[in-house]
């Protein structure tokens, strides 16, 4: 009954105070009061189960970091109970809240009061929900911890929830900050997790294909599977068993099966591509216990330009590769499995969807602000096939995600998605270059788990004012705007016609070719992409001061800054080059007509805050902070294939640096001074609006 007694307050929460608690996901139907003191020791009770002793440890264990003592005696009680209990029965009727049918998966109650909480649910799994949406309502920002006060009544809007993780183009995740993401994943309510394999799972049958120190072990992955299900995340593999396999068929001991010459696409006509992808599986299947695996199959841009080609001419593309999907899928049905696989290319054949096995699941994926998910997923839905929806989180070869069109992205291909009946949503991040740091993408990975739990359309208003809180625990507001900031900064170069922040901006020269015609067209921007930049970082500085080393997920924060630092960096480069320019050609001049070069060269190189000193400087710096975030969270494999750019793009400046040094010494021997061009300056020209 002392559940009961600390619940009367409970069905007053009409009369609470409207104070919005900021939660991610939202929850289904919200009462929220205020936002009182807790006691300082808390007990956590009810835990029947094993299952549920865990969610109880769980929960514990944050609010033990979060400044609370937990014991057995704790003046805050928090009690988890199963709805078939005589106790919660008592509890939801005293309170009027019904628990239907809806709920019952993965669906909770919670009550919140000044003197405790009582979570309801039907299953482990919604009991383990109701205590991260717990979690959210404890705030540590004050002088002493606070709770809010609140009646939630919630349940998930998709029945799959997941994010999709490249593992196979640079950065390899170490297996401690894969259970971080698993636990991060699973307390924004997060189901599934698909790790993407080319070939960075290490096969007992064909050890060439994974790099040393590039691939996950049997060991890593037992260890990956059995941590996640604690936190209720079923691990989905994906390998790549069609296209995408370059770094498969660029070892002439597979390159026999390659649609073209050490290509990226196998060809459906050799007797051997079949057994390969056989002996992938039969290696995934005593790994992984999901019902589900992932067969890739999306981007075969090569069929019918090799091998296949005559078959294509007489039967059609869309017949080899059905025909293909057909046999890889018949070949791996002793497994039991159910086969995931990427939409793009079946798509385009409507009529021969309809051949496919019903019992097969497409996933549509699109990645621009406006996806249009009827089209991917329409041929799918009329043949009877299951669907999931895939957007992005847009971190792909950029130096920041672009938010901006990720939470676009994501917000439309989520309710579309829920519209047309898909039932998952497997949110994807890509590192096509190698340089993409996944801690840099949680906006767009939390983003991604409040549209698939919430039903229709997910505020992204909502989501942008309570990622900072909840997330980072700032309550100021600071780091939200930053992230604002950063968004800003993207637009500014997409109206300039850049694209976004992408990494060949800040790699490109400025005084080449290519360089220069961005330069022409960042100079309309650059002050302001700067601005927005800089005041990403600093508003990242004032909420690290003001929180007084209280902030979380501070690897995170550090990736944001770095993020930042490299956006500021891309306008910077192209600033200074057009002042370096400006400078080299006004001293050329000068001594043309006769006149001495003055301070010009000075401002240019010197052992002194020079230009070229600046830009060595700024890829130096960028060099180390970079590779302070990588490691982080990454295996070193892979690293150095961006460090050695970074070394490369200072050495740039070092020897331009000298170059021009050489012809300064050189004036001062002989009064001549060599042109721009022969120091690989453009000439500058005056910028006429």
């Amino acid at each position: 009954r002392t559940v009961l007694a600390f619940l009367a307050c409970a069905a007053v929460s009409s009369a609470w105070a409207a104070d919005d608690p900021h939660l991610i996901p939202k929850p289904r139907e919200v009462s929220a009061g205020d936002l009182v003191p807790i006691a300082k020791t808390v007990a956590v009770t009810g835990a029947a189960s094993d299952e549920d002793r865990f969610t109880a440890k769980d929960l514990s264990d944050v609010l033990k970091e979060r400044g609370l003592r937990v014991a057995a005696k704790g003046a805050f009680k928090i009690a988890l109970l199963r709805l078939d209990s005589p106790t919660a029965r008592r509890v939801l009727d005293d309170n009027k809240i019904a628990f239907t049918d809806e709920m019952k998966a993965e669906g909770y109650v919670l009550l919140a009061t000044k003197d405790g909480a009582v979570i309801v649910a039907a299953t482990s799994a919604g009991l383990f929900y109701g205590a991260q949406t717990f979690k959210q309502l404890i705030r540590t920002d004050g002088p002493t911890p606070r709770v809010q006060l609140a009646v939630i009544r919630d349940w998930p809007a998709m029945k799959y929830r997941g994010f999709h993780d490249d593992l196979s183009r640079g950065p390899v995740p170490t297996l401690e900050f894969q259970k971080k993401e698993i636990r991060t994943f699973a307390a924004y309510k997060l189901n599934v997790y698909s790790p993407y394999y080319e070939h960075t799972l290490n096969y007992n049958s064909n050890p060439l294909i994974s790099p040393p120190g590039g691939g996950m072990s049997h060991e890593d992955v037992r260890a990956l599977v059995a941590y996640a299900k604690r936190y209720h995340i079923d691990v989905i593999p994906e390998q790549e068993a069609f296209g995408h396999l370059h770094h498969v068929l660029k070892y002439d001991l597979f390159a026999p099966l390659a649609e073209t010459d050490h290509g990226h696409v196998l060809a459906p006509n050799d007797p051997a591509s079949l057994p390969l992808i056989k002996s992938w599986f039969a290696e995934i299947d005593s790994l992984f216990p999901s019902k589900f695996v992932h067969l890739g199959a999306d981007e075969t841009f090569e069929l019918g330009m090799g091998r296949t080609k005559d078959r294509v001419s007489q039967t059609g593309l869309g017949q080899v590769y059905i025909d293909f999907l057909k046999q890889i899928e018949g070949a791996l049905r002793y497994t039991g499995k159910r086969f995931l696989f990427w939409g793009d290319i079946a798509q385009g054949s409507p009529d021969l969807v309809k051949s496919l096995p019903k019992d097969m699941l497409a996933v549509g994926w699109g990645y621009g602000p406006n996806p249009k998910a009827e089209t991917l997923l329409r041929p799918f839905i009329d043949a009877g096939i299951e669907t999931w929806v895939a957007p992005g989180v847009n971190g792909w070869s950029r130096v920041y995600p672009n938010n901006d069109v990720a939470l676009k992205n994501i917000q439309a291909m989520a309710r579309d998605g829920q519209r047309l009946g898909a039932t998952g949503l497997l949110n994807t991040s890509w590192a096509d270059d190698g340089e993409a740091i996944l801690n840099q993408q949680w906006y767009g990975i939390l983003f991604g788990a409040a549209a698939s739990w919430q039903a229709g359309e997910a505020s992204i208003d909502d989501f942008e004012r309570s990622f900072g809180l909840q997330f980072h625990g700032d309550a100021s507001g600071r780091i939200d705007a930053a992230q604002m900031k950063l968004s800003a900064a993207h637009a500014l170069l997409s109206k300039a016609g850049l694209g976004d922040g992408n990494d060949y901006l800040y790699w490109i020269d400025p005084f080449s070719a290519e360089g220069q015609i961005s330069a022409q067209k960042i100079r309309v921007v650059s002050r302001d992409f700067r601005v927005l930049a800089e005041s990403a970082m600093v508003l990242v500085a004032q909420a690290r001061q003001a929180a007084r080393g209280g902030l979380r997920e501070t690897d995170a924060l550090e990736a944001m800054e770095m993020g930042a630092r490299r956006m500021d960096f891309i306008g910077m480069k192209f600033e200074l080059c057009d002042e370096i320019s400006r400078f080299y050609t006004h001293a050329y001049d000068t001594v043309q007509a006769g006149g001495s070069p003055g301070h010009d060269l000075g401002e240019i190189t010197s052992n002194i805050n020079s230009r070229t000193a600046d830009l060595r400087d700024g890829y130096v710096l960028g060099r180390e902070l970079y590779e302070k975030s990588w490691l982080a969270q990454n295996k070193p494999y892979w690293l150095y294939n961006v460090l050695n750019r970074y070394d490369l793009a200072a050495q740039t400046w070092i020897q331009r640096s000298d170059k021009i040094a050489q012809a300064r010494s050189a004036y001062g021997r002989t009064k001549k001074l060599a042109s721009p061009e022969e120091v690989g300056i453009p000439h500058w020209a005056p910028v006429t609006p």
